[in-house]
């Protein structure tokens, strides 16, 4: 299939690893212009240097903001002009209970998984409307609306994130911009693969038997059984980022194995 996504430029925010970087590679491969977004200067390198390496004809430029710092958040908008696809997919978690919780990680979680996505699109989405295209993601997660009890923090600024997508996409009305989420499952994320190793270690068991307790006595609700790849997740991404995805607009694109129960 021809996603018609040649010469675009796109934006993924935290995309040095994950879903991130799955989504950036293809995105690539579709002919997009890439911009590779991480925290540090190393990251960034590596992770522009993989692309090419796996996608020696895409154009890939690597930007370095960490989104906890406003001023950072603000340099890289300065930076770039404008975007045609802007994937709002940086994000951090702390697994604590409520209790445990201090005001600094409520407020961290905000800042870098909500206010990075607000101060992007506010730059963006404007410019996008004016060209009378453009595409804004925002990657959220099952926690939205599962809620683990060690992820409340977590949780709400994922399902703040469904609010600003579905109000944003009210501005787009009778354009060719559209604003969408993405709500992964437990995908196979680099700290999914180092829970997994850590639990095996401590239960003296194989990943892949930790993985299946998961499943069988944690998110016992998922239809699928299993961990989602990133690659999966980023194939939901660029439906999304593409001209053929005209037709859904401030809508929620479930990936998420089923796990979240409901025909909503």
């Amino acid at each position: 299939m021809d996603y018609q996504l040649r010469n675009r430029t796109a934006l993924i925010t935290g995309s040095t690893s994950g879903i991130g970087f799955a989504t950036a590679e293809l995105l690539a491969r579709e002919g997009a212009n890439v911009i590779v977004n991480g925290r540090t200067k190393e990251s960034v390198a590596e992770a522009t240097e993989a692309l090419k390496n796996r996608v020696p004809s895409a154009a890939i430029t690597g930007i370095v903001a960490d989104f906890n710092d406003r001023e950072a958040a603000a340099a890289l908008i300065a930076e770039i002009d404008a975007v045609d696809i802007l994937v709002n997919n940086v994000g951090v978690f702390t697994s604590q209970s409520f209790a445990e919780t201090p005001d600094v990680d409520w407020y961290k979680l905000f800042e870098v998984n909500v206010m990075s996505g607000v101060r992007l699109s506010r730059a963006f989405l404007p410019k996008m409307l004016a060209q009378g295209w453009g595409r804004i993601i925002f990657i959220s997660s099952e926690c939205a609306q599962l809620v683990p009890e060690d992820l409340i923090a977590y949780s709400m600024t994922k399902a703040a994130m469904l609010s600003i997508a579905r109000g944003l996409a009210q501005t787009t009305k009778g354009t060719s911009v559209t604003v969408n989420s993405v709500m992964p499952g437990s995908t196979l994320s680099a700290g999914a693969e180092r829970f997994l190793k850590e639990q095996a270690v401590k239960q003296n068991k194989s990943e892949e038997a930790v993985a299946s307790d998961f499943f069988k006595n944690v998110r016992t609700t998922s239809l699928l059984g299993r961990f989602t790849s990133t690659e999966e997740i980023a194939q939901a991404v660029v439906y999304l980022a593409s001209p053929i995805s005209s037709a859904t607009n401030g809508s929620v694109l479930k990936a998420d194995g089923g796990s979240v129960p409901g025909i909503m």
